[in-house]
């Protein structure tokens, strides 16, 4: 009953996407950008769907389950910082991205302007296919993860099925099939995420079980900061605007951003961000609620990987055929995922990486076929850690693409070498502060992002100038 109950929901999505090639000019902006005629509520289902991942089922969940409170700041101080960034960015990007004729995310940073940055096309788009495409592989990894647990299948298998049919629709349908079975996906998880809340509610004994039980979990639990922070204002401080710059680095993740290049009219913006942010808060408030509602059902820590909390919640507590609808929610979210950064990257290598000559759809198609491929190859890696793989990957796009965006969005207009120092620098950042193990005080977007644009404005401008000027 399971796996008939999972195997009809992705058969469903498999359809949705396959039919909207049906809708397909075959033409290469129709399979990249849906021909910028996408509706805001489709937008903004599709946005939230697509940033909202495996990542949120599988890696925040557990991330709750084992730091508690303090992971409210990784929800929803992101969040903020998201929203912070779309009051200014998204309108101008997509306004910017018809202006220029922009398909991909790699070439709207090269082209801002009017200039053609050639060599930052190429750099942009290396850094999205390496890093977005190490990205994907964690949401191949997360539904992976709850097949293991329901099925006891081997990690490898639900790679190559959650690969297998990311492929079939996005082939069919490119970025269209990718949106309207976004939308298909939120209601899935919705519902998936909602009915595991009020089982685990449940299992506990009613809401003021559930309160009454947080506090005994452990003696920093409900701590809203990490311990050693709790002591200095000014690094709780620090730790909140990490995470609120993590947020802003939304607009530097070019499967999110893309949705809203493809919208139908730069003045239903509003509505778009309405959409998404309202579904986006009530889907944190979701997950965080499962995740110390699975503290208290699985007290012991060590028993098993923190990140298989709401599969191991699923099969204990849920009939065969709801669990088939939670797997397939998992599912869901991963692909909702994986498809928009495969994607994403397939632009990335026909518009940024070989866009010398006009390239025919079914190039971008054979590149979808490709980076599907390296994504799967990464993912059969067997990294530990979707919470950590999905903050690596998100920080270095957020550090290469973000400062150079806010800085072309106060109006400026660097130089070529200007932005290849930006990018370079920023990315060099983000990566040593991770590898120095810092950023579980300070996320490293932060220091990347204001490293980034102070050096734009004291060191890079007086130094470089700006190119010379072209008509907007």
């Amino acid at each position: 009953m399971i796996v008939a109950s999972f195997v009809v929901f992705l058969l469903i999505f498999v359809v949705i996407g396959a039919a909207s090639a049906f809708k397909s000019d075959k033409s290469n902006a129709d399979y990249l950008l849906a021909g910028r005629h996408v509706s805001p509520w489709l937008v903004g289902l599709s946005a939230m769907a697509t940033n909202n991942s495996g990542y949120l089922f599988i890696g925040a969940i557990g991330y709750t389950y084992a730091s508690g409170l303090e992971s409210l700041w990784v929800m929803f101080a992101w969040m903020g910082g998201d929203f912070l960034a779309s009051c200014f960015i998204h309108k101008k990007m997509r306004v910017v991205s018809q202006q220029r004729k922009n398909l991909s995310f790699g070439s709207l940073v090269a082209t801002w302007h009017g200039h053609n940055f050639t060599k930052v096309r190429i750099l942009a788009g290396i850094i999205t296919v390496v890093f977005l495409g190490a990205y994907a592989a964690a949401q191949f990894q997360a539904g992976s993860k709850a097949l293991y647990v329901v099925f006891g299948w081997d990690y490898s298998v639900g790679v190559i099925i959650g690969s297998v049919i990311v492929l079939i629709y996005c082939l069919a349908g490119g970025i269209r099939a990718s949106i309207w079975t976004d939308a298909a996906q939120v209601v899935v998880m919705f519902v998936a995420m909602a009915m595991m809340l009020a089982v685990g509610i449940n299992a506990v004994g009613g809401v003021g079980a559930f309160f009454a039980h947080l506090g005994d979990v452990s003696p920093t639990y409900l701590n809203l900061f990490p311990a050693t922070l709790e002591n200095s204002a000014w690094a709780i401080v620090l730790f909140i605007l990490g995470y609120v710059a993590g947020g802003v680095g939304i607009i530097a993740q070019p499967h999110v951003m893309i949705r809203f290049m493809a919208l139908d009219d730069p003045h239903h913006m509003r509505r778009a961000r309405t959409y998404y942010y309202s579904t986006y808060f009530a889907f944190c408030v979701l997950t965080f609620s499962v995740g110390l509602s699975a503290r208290l059902i699985f007290p012991d820590t060590s028993a098993f990987d923190s990140e298989l909390a709401l599969p191991m919640m699923t099969t204990q507590l849920l009939p065969e055929v709801l669990v088939g609808l939670v797997l397939a929610g998992i599912f869901a979210a991963s692909m909702s995922t994986a498809d928009s950064q495969i994607l994403a990257c397939s632009a990335a290598l026909t518009e940024d990486i070989a866009s010398r000559e006009r390239r025919s759809v079914w190039f971008t198609k054979f590149a979808t076929a490709v980076v599907t491929a390296i994504a799967l190859g990464i993912s059969l890696m067997g990294f530990d850690s979707v919470f950590s793989l999905v903050l690596d990957a998100w920080s270095v796009l957020a550090a290469a693409f973000a400062p150079l965006i806010i800085i072309y969005a106060f109006g400026e207009k660097p130089t070529e070498a200007g932005a290849l120092l930006i990018m370079i620098g920023c990315t060099a950042i983000a990566l040593g502060w991770r590898v120095l193990g810092w950023g579980s005080n300070i996320y490293e977007v932060l220091p990347a992002i204001v490293f980034g644009i102070l050096s734009y404005f004291i060191l890079l401008k007086p130094l470089l100038g700006g190119p010379e000027a072209q008509p907007e």
